[in-house]
């Protein structure tokens, strides 16, 4: 069974107000308006982590890391986190990121509340399930709305602390 949204934002916004850091992300993205209706699947480095359908208005987002992971992004939220760089074809255009979130990175004793010893499965904000491992970084926005998993390999091609 899967944990919550919010059993996952109970227990990891205290963890994260305490021990977490804000991130910016320091690689540009290529995205493109998405289909409505089209299944995304998200792969990273080790395997799939969710999946996710177009609604209207949404982007396809692409990240330049070795797995070159696709994900969903609502238009507002798209247009929130990022600014034009560059148009490319086919509808593809590059992205300067201009968001930052906040995130901590998930250890043994994390998975251990939620009485699992390898991964954790929990509910992404869009409905759909989603893995998260030990090492990996579960990040919010700065208001804390929501939680998601980024796998650490990209996580780690892809974002830098804010210095303080």
């Amino acid at each position: 069974m899967a944990v919550t949204q919010k059993e996952m934002l109970e227990y990891f916004i205290p963890r994260i107000e305490e021990k977490g850091k804000t991130y910016e992300k320091k690689t540009l993205v290529t995205a493109k308006k998405a289909k409505p209706g089209e299944k995304v699947i998200t792969r990273t480095s080790d395997g799939v982590e969710t999946q996710n359908t177009a609604k209207e208005g949404d982007f396809l987002v692409e990240n330049q890391t070795s797995s070159g992971e696709q994900y969903l992004v609502g238009k507002e939220v798209f247009e929130s986190k990022y600014r034009i760089h560059q148009s490319l074809s086919k509808g593809w255009a590059s992205y300067h990121p201009i968001g930052k979130i906040n995130a901590i990175e998930v250890n043994a004793q994390d998975l251990e509340h939620f009485k699992s010893d390898e991964e954790l499965t929990f509910i992404a904000p869009w409905g759909e399930s989603m893995v998260v491992k030990e090492g990996d970084f579960l990040v919010c926005p700065l208001d804390f709305s929501e939680i998601y998993r980024i796998a650490k390999k990209e996580f780690g091609e892809t974002y830098k602390a804010v210095k303080a």
